[in-house]
């Protein structure tokens, strides 16, 4: 699919890899750095990105996501607004475990959670608790735009989806049908007279018009 030239664009823009994406640890809100490979996907993806000629950058504040946000930033000469709102969900005793580790001592409490129960996984945030601190603080900085403009957002794989699926009104038990982003990958949501509207999801590259019964 693809976005719509009308009304405000929101990109919301995960963060590169970071050593814990590549020993599958859940990060949460631990504070992990990039990669060297993650710098280059930012650098890469931000060339990308700033042929949309973005009006503002806003990002989560923990390392990891500044850093994707400031190779934008270089490119397109604007300043990042930083907001621990668009922190990762915090996890409690989850962050620092391996996937493997997750399922072998919190086996029950994983499967609950696939199945779109809501879950205070390892004791920390319900998905709704992520979504009540994030999509207000997309929403504000929406309110600042231009007509017609591009916010784009740095931020986390579960935060992005729980803040898309506040968005564009779906219910949160079924949040988890949003599939997860790729490191350095993004998706769009456009304004229509209905609300926001999912144009892109997982995207590496820019949008394609639509050309067919649904444009």
């Amino acid at each position: 699919m693809s976005s719509d030239p009308a009304g405000r664009r929101v990109v919301l823009w995960r963060h590169g890899q970071t050593a814990w994406n590549l020993e599958r640890r859940f990060q949460g809100t631990t504070d992990i750095a990039l990669t060297a490979e993650g710098v280059a996907q930012a650098r890469r993806a931000a060339v990308v990105l700033a042929r949309l000629r973005p009006d503002a950058i806003i990002s989560s504040d923990l390392c990891r996501t500044a850093d994707t946000a400031a190779e934008l930033a270089a490119v397109t000469g604007l300043e990042v607004s930083h907001d621990e709102a668009l922190r990762e969900t915090y996890a409690g005793v989850w962050q620092g475990l391996t996937h493997e580790e997750i399922l072998e001592k919190y086996g029950e409490q994983y499967a609950a959670w696939k199945r779109g129960e809501p879950v205070r996984r390892g004791g920390g945030e319900l998905e709704t608790e992520v979504a009540d601190r994030a999509a207000p603080a997309v929403e504000q900085a929406l309110a600042r735009l231009p007509e017609n403009g591009t916010l784009i957002v740095v931020s986390h794989g579960g935060t992005i989806r729980t803040t898309i699926g506040r968005m564009i009104g779906l219910a949160p038990g079924s949040w988890e049908a949003l599939g997860g982003l790729a490191n350095c990958s993004w998706s769009v949501l456009g304004e229509h007279e209905r609300g926001w509207r999912l144009l892109e999801h997982n995207a590496g590259s820019l949008p394609e018009p639509v050309i067919g019964d649904d444009t």
